[in-house]
């Protein structure tokens, strides 16, 4: 009897796969990082010349104390910079909108902006009645008036560009003391404008002046008696002004 055939049966060997390790996540995180500059890079170079400052300053002085940082206007652009002549329009149209959302009925008939070579100019004009920003006769302002003026302070409060304020009043002669006037009037509805600002938002050295011309500067000049020149203007300066402003005071000081 023939013994059966032996069977022989060869098995592969198994390898174990070796361990890579995390050297590639290494080189990925450096080519996304070089990624990222890369598009910070060609992000700044087609942005304006005062944001590619404001980047440097930051660089420079990252406190954000330095002159170029700034904590300017805010929302426009993503940018917090210094509003300089060419940017009145845009903080014209976004304090236009602000005081919308608070008075959107009275905004056009009391409330005007204009961009002019020294900046923004914001008027507020009283109505016939005499009493829509301020009490008739007297520097207290009325709810509507604290609201108005609030609700302009908190926009240019985020801003380092300087701020005039200024009263005006009409023809008429103010009878209602011997030793008070149209000037002293003027002048105390200003102040209390002031006042009321650096309460809501504005810094205490961001106004520079605070002006009263009674009715020698009538908006409307045909008639000097007219309600619309009874009104308090909030002119916040351009960065040309602002530092025109600022050499003019060295000088002064030297």
């Amino acid at each position: 009897m023939e013994a059966p055939p032996i069977l022989i049966v060869r098995r592969p060997r198994r390898h174990k796969a070796h361990h890579h390790g995390g050297a590639w996540k290494v080189a990925y995180a450096d080519f996304v990082t070089a990624m990222m500059a890369l598009f910070i890079v060609l992000w700044l170079l087609s942005s304006s010349e005062q944001v590619q400052k404001a980047v440097g300053g930051y660089f420079s002085d990252p406190t954000g104390h330095g002159k170029e940082v700034g904590n300017g206007l805010r929302g426009v652009g993503g940018e917090s910079l210094t509003v300089r002549k060419e940017d009145m329009s845009t903080l014209k149209n976004k304090l236009e909108a602000a005081v919308q959302l608070t008075a959107p009925q009275k905004i056009n008939e009391h409330v005007t902006m204009a961009v002019t070579g020294e900046g923004l100019r914001v008027e507020l004009s009283e109505g016939e009645r005499g009493d829509f920003f301020f009490e008739s006769g007297s520097p207290l302002p009325t709810d509507f008036g604290k609201e108005i003026l609030a609700t302009l302070a908190a926009e240019v409060g985020k801003m380092p560009n300087r701020v005039i304020i200024e009263g005006h009043t009409d023809s008429k002669p103010f009878g209602a003391r011997r030793d008070y006037s149209n000037w002293e009037l003027s002048v105390d509805r200003a102040n209390a404008a002031r006042r009321l600002m650096e309460a809501a938002g504005m810094r205490p050295d961001q106004v520079v002046q605070v002006r009263g011309f009674a009715d020698q500067k009538p908006r409307e000049h045909a008639s000097s008696n007219d309600a619309s020149n009874r009104r308090i203007t909030v002119i916040v300066e351009n960065q040309a002004a602002t530092e025109s402003g600022s050499q003019a005071s060295a000088a002064k000081g030297r």
